[in-house]
This record gives C-alpha cells, sequence and structure tokens, in this order.
C-alpha cells in the first residue's frame, strides 16, 4: 500500500501561486515552489514530471476554480455589488508590492504566447465572466442598478475596471489598492461623482 501524501495536490498549488508571486514564473524553480509547500523538488518531479507541467497544473486549477471567489462573496452578503466589492478585497490582498503584481502578470505572458496555457486562461476568464454578470443580473434584479441594465456589457467593465485599477495602483504605487478598486467600482456602478 504506497504511502499517503502528506501535502496535498491542492496544497503544492497554492504554494505555487505563492512563489509565483515571489520569484515570477520565467524565475521560478521547482526549488522556490518545494520551500513553499514544505516539500522536495523531486517530490514536485514526481507529481508533476517538470516547471511546465507544474505550472499548467497551476493555470488548470487556477480555471477550475476562477468563479469560486465570486460564489463565495455572494454567499457572505446580501447585496450582489456588496459581494463585488469583497471580490474586489480578495484580489487587492493578492497583491502586496508592484513587483508581486509583475510577476503574476509574467503568467499572462505565457497564457497569451503557449497555446496550451491559452486554454485554461480562456476558460478562467469565462468563468469569471460568467460569475460577474450572475452577480449582476441579481443586482439588477434586486434594484441595485438601474433598470435597463445592459449587464454583459457591465460585467465586462467591471472587469477591465478591476483590473485596470490593480495596474494602475502597480504602475503609480498610490494608495491602497482596495481602496482604489472600490472608489472605481463604485463610480463605475454610478454610486460617487
Amino acid at each position: 500500500m504506497p504511502r499517503p501524501r502528506a501535502t496535498s495536490d491542492t496544497d503544492i498549488l497554492a504554494a505555487t501561486g505563492r512563489a509565483i508571486g515571489a520569484h515570477g514564473p520565467g524565475r521560478l524553480t521547482l526549488a522556490h515552489v518545494g520551500a513553499e509547500a514544505g516539500v522536495s523538488p523531486a517530490t514536485l518531479s514526481q507529481r508533476f514530471g517538470s516547471k511546465r507541467g507544474l505550472l499548467l497544473a497551476f493555470a488548470a486549477d487556477a480555471a477550475a476554480g476562477a468563479d469560486e471567489p465570486y460564489r463565495r462573496a455572494r454567499a457572505a452578503h446580501d447585496s450582489p455589488l456588496a459581494a463585488v466589492h469583497a471580490v474586489a478585497d480578495e484580489f487587492a490582498r493578492h497583491m502586496s508590492t508592484p513587483e508581486e503584481m509583475a510577476n503574476h502578470l509574467g503568467m499572462l505572458q505565457l497564457d497569451l504566447s503557449d497555446p496550451e496555457f491559452r486554454i485554461h486562461a480562456t476558460a478562467h476568464t469565462r468563468a469569471v465572466d460568467a460569475a460577474l454578470r450572475e452577480l449582476l443580473a441579481d443586482a439588477a434584479a434586486r434594484g441595485e442598478l438601474p433598470a435597463g441594465t445592459n449587464v454583459p456589457r457591465l460585467a465586462r467593465a467591471v472587469k477591465i475596471t478591476m483590473d485596470g485599477s490593480l495596474l494602475q495602483w502597480a504602475l503609480t504605487g498610490d494608495g491602497d489598492p482596495a481602496v482604489l478598486l472600490h472608489g472605481d467600482l463604485d463610480h463605475l456602478f454610478g454610486r460617487t461623482s
């Protein structure tokens, strides 16, 4: 009977995300991930085959769970728009420095240039779009948004605003990313001038 795994693949993939934030995918090594996960690089090679295999598994896992922050936020908040803000808070917490954001953006380069990564990035994007449309449709039904709101268009604008706000913060270093995200979303929702 094989020994049970002390560190799950889920834990290793979470550690991979933290290691990407610290080093970027280009400079990332199996030793970085192993140190973060508490396993040896040999264990990572056995489970994922290579750094590329590990990164592809990370991308697939991220795509499979892309809507999870939206579902958690919706379960925790009566207001769908408050749930959108809660998701923004979660995203902002993952970007503590401009360098960390740059390291995560390194994955975007892989997503855009490598067809195997692009498959997962497309699935991730579609899942986020669907989760946002669901939240905003609920907000419209509850009267939190004006009657006749074009929900798909607004969902696209929300995602662009969230991504752009974090990028603007990373480029300027001005302010707190969560506060900036809240302000930009409130402006988009017509709640501020």
